[in-house]
């Protein structure tokens, strides 16, 4: 669910397409060791490697390693899978200071892609605790679900009207052959959380403190029901509670843009070069729902000619997109505005950032929402969520086209209840997410006693690009929730917008 962050992995062309319409940072260490892995419920043994390595993007030595676990954990003398991990030492690690283990977003990234951004952007706590990431199983090295490349990439010239069922199947055709025995009912949130302890547990860690960004809350707050006592601290960061199922975001995504729009109109600037924003976006919309448009653009990248078909689709989507991030939602405006002048550059712009997909392994992100929250959606929950004056049911159309024919598993109902446990929590909101509003932070914040809910009025999805960054660090070291520093999210400043294709006025 963010992201900036993300590097190229999606290949095939259509799911990388319909990657925009989902929607989220020094151990004692034993190479070969062996761990027990009683903790999870089974008796069986899992071969731990570490060594020194070089991570894309961070110039200093790091450790890599991989961890085998069951694939299964109900089987563990059954077929075993290899977890890819990453941590990166702290900088002064003489007090031993309780590490920090990132839970990625999506479902789909993978946390050790992620190692460079979330160097730079946990420097404090890296000062003094070791970071560590884990590609979840499905993503990164840990046997990921992809799909190969099937034809190149051309996000400029597809529409969702391309998308086939066939094209599905084929997806499905490849994970399977990469992985003949895979068991895709295995490849589920909890089985994640069972991965991430025992790397814990294999790492030599009694407790850890955890950060869950995005779909990462709900691997937290699973991790927090099933393995409280690992845990020393949580972070939860722009929260998907368990009880709210992933996919419906036309809502959301029309109260984000509703606030951008009266944000533009509360800017001077803004209001000035677009007195009649709202209005030209609904023309807009109207227009690409009656009829599409090609023209003949230079690729944004290569310079060569190439087709761009815009239909509504494609606008509102990408559009959504920009609303995950304070910075990206200042173009916004002009991009409106340049379309509905029939100049589609700046939009063909925006469409450049997919180019060659999302960072997301959808075949995990689609194993996951397909069985753990569509079915939970009845045709009343799409309907109420459709009504809106953004989007409609633009952001439902992945969901329904890939889930009835991905393979499906079910979750216990017990996996749907809300969290209790007695943990030092803080939960972060961004008054302007687009997929994961304050209202979803509400849910925590009821049934975890010992957590304290910090809306921040001047952000979108994920606030580690704020000083909430500090704000943890601070809690990490007090573990009191309600008694921390606040006092720098006054300083977040409030939207502003580029105004002309030559920058702000």
């Amino acid at each position: 669910m963010n992201d900036k962050i993300m590097e190229t992995r999606i290949k095939n062309k259509k799911t990388a397409y319909y990657g925009l319409l989902l929607i989220s940072f020094s151990l004692a260490f034993m190479a070969n060791a062996e761990e027990d892995s009683a903790a999870q419920g089974s008796v069986s043994k899992h071969k731990l490697v570490i060594e020194n390595c070089h991570v894309e993007g961070i110039r200093e030595q790091v450790k890599c390693g991989t961890l085998t676990v069951p694939e299964n954990y109900a089987k563990p003398q059954g077929k075993q899978i290899s977890l890819n991990f990453a941590v990166l030492p702290a900088i002064d690690n003489s007090e031993n200071k309780t590490p920090f283990m990132f839970l990625a977003g999506g479902p789909g990234q993978a946390a050790v892609e992620l190692a460079a951004p979330l160097y730079r952007a946990l420097t404090e706590i890296r000062k003094t605790r070791d970071l560590i990431l884990v590609d979840q199983r499905g993503t990164g090295k840990s046997n990921p679900l992809t799909c190969d490349e099937v034809d190149a990439v051309n996000v400029y010239e597809l529409s969702q009207k391309d998308f086939s069922e066939d094209e599905i199947k084929e997806c499905l055709t490849q994970i399977i052959a990469a992985d003949p025995q895979r068991d895709f009912s295995q490849y589920n949130s909890e089985n994640a959380i069972r991965d991430f302890d025992a790397v814990r547990a294999a790492l030599g860690y009694q407790q850890i403190n955890i950060y869950g960004g995005s779909y990462g809350t709900r691997a937290a707050l699973v991790y927090m029901r099933m393995f409280p006592q690992s845990l020393r601290s949580v972070v939860l960061d722009s929260v998907g509670p368990i009880e709210v199922p992933i996919g419906t975001f036309g809502q959301s995504s029309a109260r984000s843009f509703a606030l951008l729009l009266e944000h533009c109109q509360q800017d001077k600037a803004c209001h000035e070069a677009f007195p009649q924003l709202a209005t030209h976006f609904q023309q807009l919309s109207k227009r690409l729902s009656e009829r599409s448009e090609t023209i003949e653009i230079a690729h944004p990248r290569l310079g060569t000619k190439t087709n761009f078909l815009i239909d509504k689709d494609k606008l509102i989507s990408n559009l959504r997109m920009q609303l995950y991030s304070v910075e990206m939602r200042s173009l916004v405006p002009l991009v409106i505005e340049q379309a509905y002048q029939e100049n589609y550059m700046p939009l063909a712009g925006l469409v450049a950032q997919t180019d060659g997909g999302m960072g997301m392994y959808m075949g995990l992100t689609f194993n996951i929402v397909c069985n753990e929250d569509y079915p939970r959606i009845s045709d009343e929950m799409w309907a109420k969520d459709a009504d809106n004056n953004f989007g409609g049911d633009n952001s439902h159309i992945a969901w329904k086209a890939f889930c009835p024919l991905w393979p499906q598993y079910r979750p216990s109902e017990d996996f749907y209840q809300p969290v209790t446990a007695d943990i030092p929590t803080l939960i972060f909101s961004g008054n302007l997410d687009p997929v994961t509003p304050p209202s979803n932070g509400e849910y925590p914040a009821k049934t975890l006693p010992n957590s304290h809910h910090i809306i921040i009025d001047n952000a979108a999805h994920t606030v580690l690009g704020t000083c909430a960054t500090d704000i943890i660090n601070e809690f990490l070291g007090k573990l009191t929730p309600k008694a921390l520093d606040e006092s720098c999210l006054n300083d977040i400043p409030a939207e502003s917008f580029m105004t002309n294709l030559n920058g702000s006025l």
